[in-house]
């Protein structure tokens, strides 16, 4: 009640006073000295005034990102109108969406992000490394943009929901910066550094990065936190355009955070979640020192040891180059980057727990007894009287190794685009050519492990041993892959992409009508390995791993890879996009717009290994498997005047989702709607500003076609209302700020049983500048400690009160001194 009071109370200050001033960050930085029409450039065919312009956009800048402290960007994107993330999982694979587009499985199917207009993966829900795994929130950042729905499905590949587009910094502003950030109450070490400057009045350059250790913000016993990332770029101005080259290096390593152990109790329409024992889910992890390594078959089916604490190990090495040139009339250009993205990803996640006595029961039959295998207590009997950590409780869990030696990705988007002045108006006429080239090389590797329950960074591996005094487990592993083996695949595929577009906008007087249409056309060739592709290929195996003549229980549970027997991909598909929108200025401050859009995104490696590729010829046989659609009807107005803005968008959207749950066998064939209302606005009164947005949402399952049961329902983790709040006052050299993120209660699962709770998180800062060009900062992220929760596995409350969730993390505190030069 009192978090709910002090937010209430911050609302109703920021609306008592008499004069508005500023606007929102969704249309102008809490920080601009006046109101000015701006301009927005991602996904439509011309950088317009956005009163002129018939989209729904947003759009964040630097200096407000970073009061906020070095957050990953799924939580940055969280304080934005408009958009749904699912964070807590890390610093990436977090899950992105807009307006009701379904989240059956995790990354960004709908929305594409990008990294100066053009993505590092094409598409953004590849298994287990979703577009965010290669991108990085640091000082390089000069803006973030985004367009809900709109000509975003025209104006991009593979991004009918939006884009998101994460715009650098190019030295046009001279000057640079250095800050140190420590963690107060976590272990954290980081460096952000970032230099622009004008070589010559027709030369510029910027480099920027940071790089960063420590434990991160929940307890595992090592440093998760290891990297960092460097970024320059280097721009040739002329006369009639300019040039610019970029180069970016990344190689960071981040822990992955899953759905953990977590008290499930009361009934599905109100239940209460709460902490085991020495267990807290906002702030421990599985990770510990005392588990690993992942012992395992390779990709080549040879006896593997890759260590526990790879976490989110992504690398990416990029170049590009952009140009722009104005001629004969014409303003050309292109956009070129070449990205060798790679990697190790691991993550621990949960199979079953249960009490010490039923868990080896359920593993080693009546009678069976438990012992530590690793840790200070390895050797040591399990008692099945006194609750073993306060909980009582043991668990298998799978680790899942996701080995990636290629996600290489190219892209290349030429434009053209021309204005003539006719009699009464403005004629644009843009055409544009689009290519891509996306690698996916992915080999997936397990092993499962028996652990007790314990926080702190602290878990260790457990041995299970029959009443006989078999052993059921060896060295706390319990399989060298996960269950049947089902995953253990190989992908071997590449994704060639080309899709011409063009777009005509016509605007005379108050008016701007136009439209645009884009054709993607798509190559798809390559093999794949696995032991679930039928066909007699078999996935276990004996395998004497630790080499001492005998097969213990745990190793005739060996997975290998039937590399003799591939199964080819081949296939072509194509779809069209198209989008029409009207914009009235009725007034200066005050426009009203329509548009209507159908856009695709191709249903990339979800749809591998399932019966909808062929095993035998690589072929799809029904069209509509090969890409999903998705329509948007929107409308509504803009208001700007002085200090004040407020924009309202009301939208109708249709999807279809071809889908794999969570890398499970559950596959999904469904179509969704979903309508609701997109509100956003800000104001500045003074030194006082307020950004703030609020989405209402309702969608549906309309068809299940595998599923008849689940049609009619509510698709799972789709809040009613989203709010978001950013309250600043800047007192001279004092500044202070707040970002609050509230989400109603939604779903666990599709069958619409189990709920998961709202909740409200805040994040706050103090800033000090006690000398010019010296800042002092602290940073607090969830303030007021709260576990929201974003998943649960279960469907219904489980009778033994355990459950598997996953929370956002805990409260974490930074304190960071910045030097500008």
């Amino acid at each position: 009640m009192k978090k709910a009071g002090l937010i209430v109370l911050l609302a109703q200050t920021a609306l008592s006073f008499p004069a508005l001033a500023g606007t929102s960050a969704a249309d102008a930085p809490p920080s601009a000295k006046k109101p000015e029409a701006e301009v927005f450039s991602t996904g439509v065919a011309k950088g317009r005034d956005r009163l002129d312009s018939a989209t729904s956009t947003s759009s964040l800048k630097a200096e407000d990102i970073q009061k906020f402290g070095p957050r990953p960007l799924g939580d940055v994107l969280r304080t934005m109108a408009g958009l749904r993330i699912e964070s807590g999982i890390g610093e990436g694979n977090n899950n992105f969406t807009v307006r009701g587009l379904p989240l059956a499985a995790g990354g960004s199917k709908y929305m594409q992000i990008q990294e100066d207009g053009l993505p590092n993966l094409e598409f953004g829900d590849i298994f287990n490394i979703g577009s965010d795994v290669y991108l990085r929130n640091d000082f390089n950042i000069a803006q973030i943009e985004t367009i809900r729905g709109g000509s975003a499905s025209t104006f991009a590949s593979d991004s009918p929901g939006g884009l998101i587009n994460l715009i650098s910094k190019t030295g046009d502003v001279e000057g640079g910066s250095v800050k140190l950030t420590g963690g107060l109450n976590f272990d954290t070490k980081r460096v952000d550094f970032d230099y622009g400057a004008h070589l010559s009045d027709k030369l510029q350059f910027h480099i920027g990065g940071f790089y960063r250790a420590g434990e991160g913000p929940r307890k595992i016993g090592f440093d998760g936190w290891r990297g960092g990332q460097v970024k320059f770029n280097i721009t040739r101005k002329f006369d009639n355009g300019y040039i610019r080259f970029y180069t970016k290096l990344l190689d960071d390593r981040s822990p992955v955070y899953a759905p953990y152990f977590v008290r499930i109790t009361g009934t599905n329409d109100n239940p209460t979640y709460s902490n085991f024992a020495n267990f807290d889910i906002r702030r421990d992890s599985v990770l510990s020192p005392n588990l690993g390594p992942v012992i395992t078959l390779d990709g080549n089916n040879q006896l593997a040891s890759l260590p526990l604490d790879t976490g989110q190990h992504a690398v990416s090495k990029s170049l590009g180059l952009e140009a722009q040139f104005d001629v004969a009339g014409w303003t050309i250009s292109n956009r070129m980057r070449y990205s060798m993205n790679s990697g190790d990803f691991s993550r621990a996640f949960s199979s079953s727990a249960n009490t010490v006595a039923a868990f080896a029961a359920a593993q080693g039959g009546a009678g069976a007894t438990a012992s530590y295998a690793s840790g200070p207590l390895a050797g040591q009997t399990i008692s099945t009287t006194t609750p073993v950590n306060g909980n009582g409780l043991l668990a298998l869990y799978y680790i899942s190794y996701t080995r990636v030696p290629s996600l290489d990705n190219f892209t290349d988007d030429l434009r053209a685009s021309r204005q003539w002045k006719l009699s009464g108006g403005e004629l644009t006429v843009t055409s544009g050519l689009y290519l891509a080239s996306q690698k996916i090389n992915t080999q997936w590797l397990h092993t499962a492990m028996d652990i007790d329950v314990n926080g702190g960074g602290n878990t260790a591996m457990v041995n299970i041993t029959s009443a006989s005094g078999v052993p059921q487990t060896l060295n706390g592993y319990y399989a060298f892959a996960r269950g049947n083996s089902q995953f253990r695949r190989i992908f071997d595929v590449q994704y060639d992409v080309l899709a011409p577009y063009g777009s005509v906008n016509y605007r005379f007087g108050k008016v701007a009508i136009g439209g645009s249409l884009r054709y993607d056309s798509g190559r798809v060739r390559g093999s794949l390995y696995g032991a679930d592709l039928g066909g007699g290929r078999n996935g276990l195996i004996s395998y004497d791993i630790n080499g001492d003549g005998i097969i213990s229980a745990a190793e005739t549970r060996v997975a290998y890879l039937p590399l003799t027997q591939p199964a080819p991909v081949r296939y072509n598909y194509g779809y069209v996009s198209y989008s029409s929108g009207i914009n009235y200025r009725v007034a200066e401050p005050f426009s009203v717009f329509a548009r209507y859009s159908r856009g695709g995104r191709a249903n990339a490696d979800k749809i591998l290994f399932t019966p909808v590729v062929s095993t035998v010829n690589g072929g799809v046989s029904n069209v509509s498997d090969k890409y999903d659609e998705v329509r948007q009807l929107e409308g509504g107005f803009k208001f700007r005047k002085n200090n004040v803005t407020l924009n309202a968008t009301a939208f109708r959207v249709t999807a279809a989702d071809h889908n794999v749950l969570n890398g499970s066998a559950n596959r999904t064939d469904r179509s969704y709607s979903a309508y609701g209302l997109e509100l956003e606005g800000g104001l500045r009164h003074g030194p006082f500003t307020l950004a703030w947005g609020a989405t209402y949402t309702k969608a549906k399952i309309t068809v299940d076609r595998l599923d008849p049961s689940l049609t009619g329902k509510e698709p799972r983790h789709q809040p009613t209302w989203t709010f978001t709040a950013s309250p600043q006052v800047e007192l001279g050299r004092v500044a202070l700020g707040a970002s609050i993120v509230t989400i109603t209660g939604s779903y666990a699962q599709d069958s619409n049983l189990l709920r998961m709770p709202g909740f409200t998180t805040v994040g706050a800062f103090a800033q000090y500048k006690p000398v010019n060009r010296v800042t002092l900062s602290v940073n607090a992220s969830n303030l007021f400690d709260t576990i929201g929760i974003f998943e649960v596995n279960q469907s219904s409350v489980p009778a033994n009160g355990i459950g598997f969730a996953r929370s956002i993390d805990g409260r974490t505190v930074s304190g960071s001194i910045r030097f500008d030069f």
